[in-house]
C-alpha cells in the first residue's frame, strides 16, 4: 500500500475515505488562510500569498482528477465482477486519499479494496483477494503488508487491490487494513473542500520539513493521522498555531472516548477505535520538528518550507573538512543489506545501531553520536570521542566490611599475576586489570561484537562477512552515501 495511505507502519493500517470530491478553486483567503496568526495584516497577507502559491502547486486540476477518476472507477468495476463471482456478498470500494479528494498532484497511487464477509477464513480471503487482485492487475505483483496483496501500473497510476473483511465495529478487526473503511466513513462525512485543501498543503508542509509518512524509515506523520488533525484544529493555519505551542504530550480525543494509556508523545485517539493511538509511529523527534518549523512559517512564511530537501552528495574534500574541524574518529561496519522491505529492515538497522553502540560506550570509545545508513549495502557508523583506550582497565570491587562480596573478589585476583593488586582505594578493593580491547577496531572486528543487541537478519548478514572502516578509511563510502552523510554533517532541525 502507499506510503501516502499507510497509517502506522506496524499495522500496515491504509487511511481511507470513500466517494471522490473534486477539490474547489475558490475558498474564503480567511479561513485557516487569511487571519488570525496575530502578526498583523502584512504578515496575514503573507502567509495567505504563500499557501495560495503552494495551492497551485499541490492542487490537481480538472484533468488530473478526470483522468484518475475514470482509471479508479475501470479497476472498480473490474474487481468487484472478479470478487462478486467469488463471493456473492463481497463488494468493492476505492480508498485513500484519491478517493477523498486529499492527494497532492502527481501522487498517482489508487487504492482498491475487496471486502468479504466476517464468515470467511482468514485463508480463504487471502486466496480470494489475491485471485481478484490478478484479474484487475494481470501485470501487478504480489506483496505483503499483514496479509498479501496486489500491487501494480495501469496508465501511469500506482495500484493496489488489498482484501479485508467487512466488520460492524473497527474494534472487531481480525488484520489492521480492516480498520480502513471505518476511517473512510468518518472522514467522508469531515471532510469538505476547504478541509481536503488545508490537508494538501498540511502533506505538502510536512513533506518539506522531512517528517511525512509513517513508514518505520520516516516514523512521520501518516495521511490518515495529518487528515485527523487538519479536522481537529479546523485547517492548515490553526494546525501551525496548536502545533507551536503544544507541550507534550499532547492528548487529542476527537470522539472523546476518554482517556487510555500511551506513553507517546503526541497522541491522537482513533475515533474509530478507542484502543489505538494514531500517532504511535510519530518518532519524538518529527513531533519537534513539526513544532519548530510551524513557529518557523506562522513567523515567517516561505516557500522554503514546503520543498523537500535533496543535498547534493558530500565530496570527499569536505569529509576531511569536517573530521579535521570535528576531531572525532569516525567508524563504520559495512555489510550486504538483508533483502527485507523497509518497515522490516529498519527496526533491525535501529536495533543493532542501538546495539553496537552501547557496545562502544560499554567499553569506554564515548559514542558521540550515530546513524544507519542503507541502499545496496547497510552501514551502521558512530563517532567516537574517543578511539583508543590504555592496556588497563580499573575494577571497583565491594567495600571491605561487605565479608562474604569482598573475600570473593579479593581471593579472585589474589593470584592473577596480570592483574595489579588488589589494593585499597577508600572503603573497598580495588584491581586494575588487562582491558579486553583497547581500541574500537579491535572489538568491532571480534567475536565479541555478536554479544550486543542485534537484528536476527542483520546477525545473519554480519556472520556471513562485514567490513569496518576507521578514520579516513569511511570516504570510500561516499560513493554510496553522500547524500546521507551530507545530512549527518551539515545537520538541521
Amino acid at each position: 500500500m502507499s506510503d501516502e495511505d499507510a497509517d502506522a507502519g506496524a499495522d500496515a493500517d491504509a487511511d481511507a475515505t470513500a466517494g471522490d470530491r473534486d477539490a474547489g478553486d475558490t475558498r474564503d483567503e480567511d479561513n485557516g488562510n487569511g487571519s488570525g496568526n496575530g502578526n498583523g495584516g502584512a504578515a496575514s497577507d503573507e502567509f495567505a500569498n504563500v499557501v495560495a502559491t503552494v495551492r497551485d502547486r499541490v492542487d490537481p486540476d480538472k484533468d488530473e482528477r478526470e483522468r484518475l477518476r475514470a482509471v479508479a472507477n475501470q479497476l472498480t468495476t473490474r474487481a468487484k465482477a472478479a470478487a462478486t463471482e467469488l463471493c456473492d456478498d463481497a463488494d468493492v470500494i476505492q480508498v485513500g486519499s484519491t478517493a477523498r479528494g486529499t492527494w497532492i498532484s502527481g501522487d498517482r497511487d489508487i487504492d482498491v479494496f475487496v471486502r468479504f464477509p466476517p464468515e470467511l477464513d482468514r485463508e480463504t480471503l487471502e486466496s480470494y483477494g489475491l485471485e481478484v487482485g490478478h484479474t484487475t492487475l494481470p501485470e501487478g505483483h504480489e506483496e505483503y503488508a499483514e496479509h498479501p496483496y496486489v500491487k501494480g501500473t495501469v496508465e501511469g497510476f500506482d495500484v493496489d487491490v488489498v482484501p479485508c473483511f467487512r466488520l460492524e465495529s473497527a474494534t472487531e478487526i481480525r488484520s489492521a487494513v480492516d480498520r480502513t473503511p471505518f476511517h473512510t466513513e468518518y472522514l467522508r462525512q469531515r471532510l469538505d473542500d476547504d478541509l481536503a485543501a488545508d490537508v494538501r498543503v498540511t502533506k505538502q508542509f510536512l513533506k518539506g520539513i522531512d517528517a511525512y509518512g509513517s513508514d518505520l524509515r520516516t516514523r512521520g506523520f501518516s495521511g490518515y493521522l495529518t487528515e485527523l488533525l487538519v479536522c481537529e484544529y479546523g485547517g492548515f493555519r490553526p494546525l501551525l498555531q496548536a502545533a507551536a505551542e503544544w507541550q507534550p504530550p499532547v492528548e487529542l480525543d476527537p470522539e472523546d472516548h476518554g482517556r487510555e494509556t500511551f506513553a507517546d508523545p503526541l497522541i491522537v485517539i482513533d475515533p474509530t477505535d478507542p484502543e489505538r493511538n494514531v500517532a504511535a509511529v510519530c518518532s519524538p523527534e518529527n513531533v519537534a520538528r513539526l513544532q519548530h518549523y510551524a513557529r518557523a512559517f506562522l513567523d515567517e512564511p516561505a516557500l522554503e518550507y514546503v520543498e523537500p530537501a535533496d543535498p547534493d552528495p558530500l565530496s570527499e574534500a569536505d569529509l576531511r573538512e569536517h573530521l579535521e574541524r570535528r576531531q572525532t574518529t569516525p567508524v563504520a561496519i559495512r555489510f550486504d543489506a538483508p533483502d527485507l522491505v523497509e518497515d522490516q529492515l529498519y527496526p533491525q538497522l535501529q536495533k543493532s545501531l542501538d546495539g553496537i553502540t552501547q557496545g562502544l560506550d560499554n567499553r569506554g570509545f564515548d559514542v558521540f553520536r550515530a546513524a544507519a545508513f542503507t541502499d545496496e549495502t547497510a552501514v551502521v557508523f558512530a563517532e567516537l570521542a574517543v578511539a583508543e583506550r590504555p592496556a588497563v582497565e580499573r575494577h571497583d570491587g565491594p567495600p571491605v566490611h561487605v565479608q562474604g562480596h569482598a573475600e570473593g573478589f579479593y581471593d579472585a585476583y589474589e593470584d592473577d599475576s596480570d592483574a595489579y593488586g588488589p589494593f585499597i582505594d577508600g572503603d573497598r578493593y580495588v584491581t586494575e586489570r588487562e582491558r579486553e580491547f583497547t581500541s574500537a577496531r579491535e572489538f568491532l572486528e571480534s567475536q565479541r561484537l555478536f554479544d550486543v543487541g542485534l537484528g536476527a537478519h542483520v546477525q545473519t548478514a554480519l556472520e556471513s562477512d562485514y567490513e569496518v572502516l576507521v578514520g579516513d578509511e569511511i570516504t570510500v563510502l561516499l560513493e554510496e552515501f553522500g547524500r546521507e552523510f551530507r545530512t549527518y554533517f551539515e545537520p538541521r532541525p
